[in-house]
């Protein structure tokens, strides 16, 4: 009842970005609710996984997680779908780098590759581009989070099982494309790993080290 109005409550005074101290005397008042019972919410949050906590002298130390945060990402985009009509994009710029050569391996499986053709509107080049954002698209990139990605199943090819991926539809220097992002990803958040229906560095005419505009499609945009 009480996690997601406290969770915003916390994040309002600060408990994104660090620790903040707050007793359940001081937090009652957030939630409209008593000491004990403000007491309670809060051991529940910890117990949840979506706030850290630690005791101190006065109150007690409290964080959101990443679980936690995730949660009121979530809440914010079922906002936007309810209240937000008109398009806006994401303009992210990056440079080209070399990857780890997985991608042809894993797009080439037909379980991807027919998702792929029917969810993207694309076959994708069995290969991939890897662009590594600048400092300010690191930090836009963020809201990638807030839009609704297109879903790629996980299946399993009787040998062994495939993770399921989140797709965002993209254009990169007007290419139609698509950034793909593994659930079983160990790639840094600002890196980009880029599906297109043709081999972009030939296409563009791009190496390692050159600077290209990528443009992610958001359906939404709040008035």
């Amino acid at each position: 009842m009480y996690t997601t109005t406290s969770l915003k409550k916390l994040a309002l005074i600060g408990a994104i970005e660090k620790p903040v101290k707050i007793s359940s005397t001081e937090f009652m008042h957030h939630v409209s609710t008593s000491s004990k019972t403000a007491a309670r919410v809060l051991k529940q949050l910890e117990d949840d996984g979506f706030i850290s906590r630690q005791l101190v002298a006065g109150g007690q130390m409290v964080q959101l997680t990443e679980v936690g945060v995730g949660l009121l990402k979530k809440e914010y985009a079922d906002y936007q779908q309810i209240f937000c009509k008109d398009h806006v994009d994401l303009e992210l710029y990056g440079e080209v780098i070399t990857g780890l050569g997985e991608g042809q391996y894993y797009i080439a499986k037909d379980g991807y590759m027919s998702q792929f053709r029917d969810k993207l509107d694309f076959k994708p080049f069995p290969g991939t581009l890897n662009v590594r954002l600048n400092g300010e698209s690191a930090q836009i990139r963020d809201n990638m989070d807030l839009i609704q990605p297109i879903i790629i199943n996980g299946f399993n090819d009787g040998e062994r099982s495939f993770g399921g991926v989140k797709c965002y539809p993209i254009e990169i220097e007007g290419i139609k494309s698509a950034v793909i992002i593994p659930d079983r990803t160990h790639y840094p958040a600002d890196l980009l790993e880029i599906i297109a229906p043709v081999k972009l560095r030939e296409v563009l005419r791009i190496h390692d080290g050159d600077e290209v505009k990528v443009v992610v499609k958001n359906p939404q945009k709040c008035k």
